[in-house]
């Protein structure tokens, strides 16, 4: 289990729908995180360029054919703060009588 780690870099909105869908794959593509997330090309590289400085995401820039490609994974280290976050959010949540979870 892991402890509950209240984490603010992760903690602001954007970011925080950032790394969740990271974290429910191994590698996303720029564009997909780009929709999913209704963002922006330059306000979306500049929260990835924030998480990479944390070592909380891998970026890995390759071409197909002439086009570049820029796909993003969770880190090791990002995973462990996310997964913290996650559980101090779920303690707060569980103090005031509520849960998170169906």
């Amino acid at each position: 289990m892991t402890a509950p780690r209240f984490d603010e870099l992760i903690h602001a909105p954007t970011r925080l729908s950032l790394v969740s869908l990271l974290a429910a794959t191994e590698w996303a593509e720029f564009r997909y995180l780009r929709e999913q997330l209704g963002l922006s090309d330059s306000a979306l590289s500049k929260q990835l360029s924030t998480l990479e400085q944390a070592d909380y995401v891998e970026v890995r820039k390759s071409f197909v054919g002439k086009r570049p490609r820029t796909s993003v994974k969770l880190s090791r280290r990002g995973r462990g703060a996310f997964d913290g976050h996650v559980a101090a959010l779920q303690q707060i949540v569980a103090q005031a009588g509520a849960s998170v979870l169906p």
